[in-house]
């Protein structure tokens, strides 16, 4: 079938990744082993290439595909097997109605990355573990470095949610047909509850909005307050005035915050 790039499909073909996602997903985080946990959702099955894969090792695989007519074919792939398709938009898929442990898979499309990591992470149902195939620049994004700073509003953002781990990297031509840039596996374990508030996480956006500037520069344009200000309250807090927005950690962020707002 040809691929719709409205869509962003880019099937995946090598069985050999396919099959090494599919036991990244099935590798439960310790806090989830005493759960009996047999169901996979996968995000955009295409053409089932991941789906083969997950229903080896899930006892069901719930297949959440928009475009109609993979959704009504994919079926037809998997007789006797235990496969729900569901024609849905993921982004509308209401989580709420799985009653029991899950876990989540899927080769997604770029331009809905975040959306989908924000609706996975801030779900009332939570999964046991998502592994999603990305971008590899988002995939990286979203994961501290080696000296566990967080680079980006997308990693600090998952750090309240989750814990996430980088896998394989996965090159353009094992797809088909092949994009335009690399992809990786993209390992998240959801906390069982967030380690801050809603206003914490907006207050992060907001200091983002020029990550290049410094966080003095940056809280000056959205607070009131003037760049010396901002300085001012940083050397108070210990922080240097050269700092930039990713030099901070979460807990950073929150001591700021409430800092501010006195």
């Amino acid at each position: 079938m040809k691929n719709k790039k409205s869509l962003g499909q880019n099937w995946l073909k090598d069985r050999q990744t396919l099959d090494l996602i599919s036991e990244i997903a099935c590798d439960l985080p310790e806090k989830s082993l005493s759960k009996n946990v047999r169901i996979c959702i996968e995000i955009g099955p295409g053409l089932g290439t991941l789906t083969s894969s997950l229903l080896k090792r899930f006892e069901k695989v719930i297949a959440v595909e928009f475009d109609e007519q993979l959704a009504n074919n994919l079926p037809k792939s998997f007789p006797g097997k235990n496969l729900e398709v569901i024609n849905q938009d993921f982004l509308r898929f209401d989580l709420g109605q799985i009653s029991e442990p899950f876990v989540v898979a899927g080769n997604i499309p770029y331009y809905i990355t975040s959306p989908i990591i924000e609706k996975l992470l801030t779900s009332k149902t939570k999964p046991e573990k998502i592994v999603l195939l990305v971008q590899k620049e988002v995939a990286e994004k979203a994961c501290p470095d080696e000296s566990n700073q967080h680079n980006s509003s997308l990693s600090l953002f998952i750090d309240n949610f989750a814990i996430a781990h980088l896998g394989p990297i996965v090159t353009k031509e094992f797809f088909t047909p092949p994009p335009k840039v690399d992809s990786r596996v993209l390992i998240l374990e959801p906390h069982e509850k967030p380690k801050a508030s809603n206003d914490i996480l907006d207050f992060v956006h907001k200091s983002f909005a020029n990550p290049r500037k410094k966080l003095s520069a940056n809280l000056a344009s959205f607070t009131g307050l003037s760049k010396d200000e901002t300085e001012t309250i940083l050397e108070t807090l210990g922080f240097s005035t050269n700092i930039r927005p990713a030099d901070l950690t979460l807990d950073d962020y929150a001591m700021l915050a409430k800092t501010l707002k006195k």
